[in-house]
């Protein structure tokens, strides 16, 4: 494509210039992540990943086949290096982070085999009597088969008479064949013993709400899920149309119902579940729907001061036996609250209701909130106007939330093994920072609808929610992750609550979540032996059986710093640092924030041009493999909203960084960089099924960047939040007729929120486009429709383009240059990348 034929840079949010003069950096030699990104899809995609050690692994963004060897695939644990550093001195000549992000109930590709389940009886599953590892393939057998040597802390444990079995040859168990918990990294153990019960909650001072059972201090026996739906019913949720939106997407996915491109829904409920159904404004209205009656009868709680639950029975049913009541009440609610004049709704009431309801069992929460919260428990304040706190240190409050209530119902929802999830339909700023914390700290999640319209964002809500049913999910669950002798875990990243300093306690953990952690040494280890991680997780399935399911993962020790950097996996850094961001949003300002990931970006570079090319003239800039692509998406989170300089409102901020502390890798990769499609110009066999195979490939992305783009293109970007289909002004009528059924860019509807159906072979490509992603990600984003210098949301298109000057930032061009800038200055003249003045800053 020539240079000259791109378009100007679409209208955007300002970026920062370059200060000084720019080194001499060609721009078509930048490091491309899209290069590193297409070449490793076409090496892995459909092929199998075997996961012994001494293996990379492919880039999270590929389709691979993992075959589980004894190492849990890299879609269940990914490490910011595969080959670790033998001593921390190594570790710090290196500079990589030390860090695993483990997502361990991640969607298997169907070719991939399920995860094994192993039901050892009453005895429960093996472990080690000295740290509680779980029995697993990197152990070793002693004494005749007597004994097992734990590969995490070396103790010999004795193998109980009922689980003997002889060796052979080779010191392995006759019986290894058949034993998937010594073949396999990832496995799923049966526990029905009461000592891997859900522990009770620790005792409190004042209990939050009213109950006649005095607290039990019992642990949890395993029950299936309760969901308990609470609707807020005030003015602004029936005004927007909310409420009847939430309602109809319920009732439709209970039972099914028809979609917006006329397909039959199938229900989505989870098998053998219970849901409960409560309301809310100034009152909290709860409903007995038992089958026995054919109308729900109402409760009403108006003291939101001593929550009680006012009925036993019928507060929790099957919705099959009760559907009748169910799909009246849903369908009456609406209509029910018409002329309310209620302009507040007591969301802390609410949840202390579903706290009181689900107490002693554990189960999940879905709220959906229109209003800030102005009574009842955690009563907040319209937040004033935040602008004057930019760049100063009161900055951080906007994380942090108003009202101390709110930490609290978080902590005791997560011990009582109680997930809280939030549909937010707001035309109002509803202070995230507060509410938002009780979805990050049980495990749930929030979903977010800024001026809610049924036509536009009903079918988005409906894919958010189905995807929130039917997505694999546990509850009840408590996580420790173990590591062998020589290393220590440091720091947890993620939506979580610290019950202890190991053990971590989620309301409910899905399949799109991911946990992170630091690693560092705690001594030398040694190179000729293999340092192991092992994450277990004890949680409850929906159906109500207890089990733990463990992800192992041996990995080489290196005494080298180029092994490190050899094998070293830019996808779980990048994740890391993003996370560690978030995270420090709550203590340090923003500006400082983005100045550190700058200076990690170049430490990580300096320390492969140390200890890798020291031998190169200082004027090159080095680049290691592994790491291509690491600055731009450095930049990409520089430029994210929770840390993007410029005004971004606080409810937008909190909401982004919450949901990127607890994306998966492959998520926050596409998150950061935004896969970008060019739709006019695609090949005629493209993303249609081949004759006779039946399988589809699909089209190449291009670089986040205007000067790529042409006038007369359509092109598609993806953010995983957010899809936008951005139209040149020169675009062909013929291509407009193909894809939108129009021929005329003014006659183009701005407000589509779905491509027609058109039978032409652009449709048809773009259409299965959509399909596949919707497949991967299984729900359908937000989706836009902007005209080249016509439509203001444009703006939010172009700051998408991470390679451009936009967002507060520098471009990516610009970028490079500085951190160049900042390696010479510590090579010439031996500067620090961190402490004192920061580089960035610096006026060159």
């Amino acid at each position: 494509m020539h240079a000259n034929r791109h378009i100007p840079q679409p209208p955007h949010s300002a970026g920062e210039p370059y200060k000084g003069l720019r080194p001499r950096i060609d721009a078509s030699q930048m490091p491309s992540p899209i290069d590193m990104i297409e070449s490793d899809k076409e090496k892995w995609e459909g092929n199998s990943f075997m996961t012994l050690p001494g293996n990379s692994p492919p880039l999270s963004t590929s389709d691979f086949i993992a075959f589980d060897q004894g190492n849990s695939s890299p879609k269940h644990v990914r490490v910011s290096t595969w080959n670790l550093p033998s001593s921390s001195h190594l570790a710090r000549e290196c500079d990589i982070p030390l860090a695993a992000v483990f997502q361990p109930f991640a969607d298997l590709d169907p070719r991939e085999e399920s995860i094994p389940v192993v039901d050892y009886g009453d005895l429960g599953p093996p472990r080690c009597e000295e740290c509680r590892g779980y029995i697993n393939p990197w152990c070793a057998w002693t004494a005749g088969g007597w004994k097992w040597k734990c590969n995490l802390c070396g103790h010999d444990t004795q193998v109980l008479p009922e689980h003997f079995c002889s060796l052979d040859a080779n010191l392995m168990r006759i019986d290894h064949p058949n034993r998937p918990e010594l073949n396999k990294g990832t496995v799923d153990f049966v526990v029905s013993g009461k000592e891997y019960w859900a522990p009770p909650p620790l005792p409190r001072m004042n209990s939050s709400y009213f109950s006649i059972d005095p607290p039990s201090s019992q642990a949890r026996e395993p029950r299936s899920l309760n969901c308990l739906f609470a609707f807020d019913v005030s003015l602004e949720a029936i005004r927007t149309g909310f409420l009847k939106s939430a309602c109809d997407v319920l009732r439709d996915l209970l039972y099914g119902g028809t979609s917006l491109d006329g397909n039959r829904s199938e229900p989505s409920f989870p098998q053998g579940s219970q849901l409960g159904i409560l309301t809310y404004d100034t009152s909290l209205h709860f409903y007995d729907l038992s089958p026995a009656s054919s109308l729900a009868s109402m409760f009403v709680v108006s003291d939101l001061e001593e929550v009680f639950i006012p009925l036993r029975e019928g507060l929790f049913v099957d919705p099959w036996k009760s559907r009748t009541v169910i799909e009246g009440l849903l369908k009456a609610l609406p209509e029910r609250h018409l002329d309310t004049i209620i302009d507040n709704a007591a969301l802390g009431g609410a949840l202390l209701a579903g706290l009181a309801s689900l107490a002693g069992r554990g189960g999940h929460i879905i709220a959906f909130q229109s209003v800030l919260p102005a009574i009842g428990p955690g009563a907040l304040e319209s937040p004033r106007d935040q602008t004057s706190l930019y760049g100063t240190d009161k900055e951080r409050t906007m994380f942090l939330p108003r009202h101390q209530t709110w930490r609290d119902i978080a902590e005791e929802c997560s011990e009582e093994g109680i997930g809280v999830s939030m549909f937010l339909g707001m035309s109002k700023p509803i202070d995230i920072g507060s509410i938002g914390i009780v979805s990050s700290t049980t495990g749930g999640e929030l979903f977010f609808h800024p001026r809610f319209n049924p036509a536009r964002d009903q079918h988005v809500l409906a894919s958010q929610l189905r995807r929130l049913l039917t997505r694999t999910t546990v509850y009840n669950c408590l996580l420790r992750v173990r590591c062998s002798n020589g290393l220590r875990i440091s720091n947890y990243y993620g939506n979580f609550h610290e019950r202890s300093v190991s053990d971590l306690g989620i309301g409910i953990l899905d399949s799109d979540k991911a946990i992170s952690v630091q690693i560092e040494h705690s001594r030398k280890l040694d190179a000729r032996e293999y340092a192991f991680l092992q994450c277990a997780v004890l949680h409850t399935t929906p159906d109500g059986q207890r089990r733990v399911r463990t992800c192992n993962l041996a990995l080489q020790v290196a005494d080298l710093a180029a092994n490190v950097f050899r094998y070293a996996d830019m996808d779980a850094v990048v994740c890391h640092l993003a996370r560690e961001s978030m995270s420090k949003l709550t203590s340090r300002r923003m500006a400082h924030i983005r100045e550190e990931l700058t200076d990690k970006c170049s430490s990580i570079l300096l320390g492969y041009r140390r200890n890798c090319a020291a031998a190169t003239a200082v004027s090159q800039l080095i680049i290691p493999e592994a790491f291509r692509a690491l600055p731009v998406y450095t930049l990409a989170i520089t430029k994210c909203k929770p840390l993007k300089g410029r005004n971004v409102s606080a409810d937008v901020r909190n909401y982004h960084a919450q949901k990127i502390l607890s994306m998966s890798v492959r998520a926050t990769m596409q998150h950061l960089y935004p896969r970008l499609l060019a739709l006019h110009d695609l090949a005629d066999d493209t993303a249609l099924p081949d004759p006779t195979t039946g399988q589809m490939s699909f089209p190449s992305l291009m670089r986040d960047s205007h000067t790529y783009m042409e006038a007369h293109g359509v092109y598609l970007i993806d953010n995983e939040d957010l899809m936008i289909f951005w139209v040149g002004s020169s675009v062909s009528p013929q291509l407009l007729l193909d894809l939108f059924g129009v021929d005329d860019l003014p006659a183009l509807d701005p407000n589509t929120i779905q491509l027609p159906v058109l039978h032409t072979r652009l449709s048809a490509q773009v259409r299965n486009i959509l399909t596949h992603r919707y497949a991967q990600r299984g729900r359908t984003p937000k989706m836009l429709l902007v005209r080249q210098n016509m439509d203001g949301t444009e703006i939010e298109f172009s700051d998408m383009l991470v390679e451009d000057q936009n967002n507060a930032a520098m471009s990516y061009l610009d970028f490079l240059c500085l951190i160049h800038k900042q390696i010479n200055a510590v090579l010439l003249n031996g500067e620090s990348l961190s402490g004192g003045p920061s580089l960035r800053g610096s006026p060159w």
